[in-house]
């Protein structure tokens, strides 16, 4: 009995698990926005794989990878998509945001980097047709139209290699459009990565699981992003 009641004491001294971290390295300086893998930009960035559901469960062959680059003053982001079966809008606009972007295939980001009020972050997302859209988001106090008419000036570039099912989406964020703190190595943003593929009935993948209910916006589930040298 003493031993299970040490062990019971461990399990209940012990700290909670700490959130799971994404790495991004650094850029010299700011560069072109490109989709290529192998280039410059992306060779090499660290880089984290989506594998499950936001509800937690497998889904196999949509291993999605997301890479992360930084300067003082942007976030780079790269998505490799492979996919069974786009989900495209027909006739897509790129010169201006697509509101309900969501409502087709697309990659997410989430971010934020406030740690008290975790319901406070931004959400970018970009289309394998390079459309677009990002969103103030406020989980207590929801913005008007869910927050979609804010512009965060970010940049996006996406391309569809249909010979090997696979799509490729970038993200090109000013720190400022979420933070007015300055960045630098050490510092941490609240992430996840989500994606959403294919027509009904979708699938969705996710860094994060975010619970039961697949609902992308739990951010209490949300991992670390961390800048590195």
């Amino acid at each position: 009995m003493r031993w299970i009641a040490g062990l019971l004491f461990v399990m209940l001294a012990a700290p909670a698990a700490m959130p799971e971290t994404a790495r991004s390295q650094r850029l010299q300086g700011n560069v072109v926005l490109n989709t290529d893998p192998d280039s410059g930009l992306w060779l090499g960035a660290p880089a984290v794989v989506a594998t499950h559901s936001a509800r937690g469960e497998l889904t196999p062959g949509h291993r999605t990878e997301i890479r992360s680059r930084w300067t003082d003053t942007h976030l780079y982001f790269l998505f490799i998509c492979p996919y069974e079966e786009l989900y495209l809008n027909a006739n897509p606009v790129t010169d201006r945001e697509t509101n309900r972007l969501w409502e087709r295939d697309v990659a997410e980001i989430f971010i934020g980097a406030d740690f008290e009020k975790i319901w406070q972050y931004r959400e970018y997302q970009v289309s394998p047709q390079g459309e677009w859209v990002d969103l103030d988001i406020d989980r207590k106090a929801p913005k008007p139209e869910g927050g979609w008419r804010w512009n965060s000036g970010y940049e996006t570039a996406a391309r569809i290699d249909a010979g090997r099912k696979v799509w490729y989406g970038a993200f090109k964020i000013p720190v400022r459009s979420i933070t007015e703190k300055r960045v630098g190595p050490g510092f941490e943003f609240r992430v996840n990565f989500y994606r959403l593929q294919g027509p009904p009935p979708r699938k969705s993948i996710a860094w994060r699981a975010t619970g039961p209910t697949g609902n992308h916006h739990i951010p209490e589930a949300f991992g670390i992003l961390r800048l590195e040298e």
